[in-house]
C-alpha cells in the first residue's frame, strides 16, 4: 500500500507541471515528461506488488495434478 501512496504523490506533484506544459511552458513540459517516467516506474512497482500478493495466496493441494 505504501507504493500506491507514493504513486499518488508523484501524480499530485506532476499536476502543476502538466498544466503549465499544456499552457505552453517548454521547461514545464520537460519536467512533466520526466515525472511521467517516474510515475510509470512507480506504477510498475505497484503492479508487481499486486502480482506478488496474488501468488502468496495458499494453493489448493492437488490442484496442479493433471486428471487421468
Amino acid at each position: 500500500m505504501q507504493q500506491f501512496d507514493q504513486l499518488k504523490a508523484l501524480v499530485a506533484e506532476a499536476e502543476l507541471d502538466v498544466n503549465k506544459g499544456f499552457g505552453g511552458n517548454k521547461a514545464a513540459k520537460v519536467r512533466a515528461r520526466k515525472r511521467m517516467q517516474e510515475i510509470k516506474a512507480a506504477a510498475q512497482v505497484v503492479r508487481e506488488g499486486l502480482l506478488d500478493a496474488a501468488t502468496d495466496t495458499p494453493e489448493v493441494p492437488g490442484a496442479d495434478k493433471p486428471e487421468a
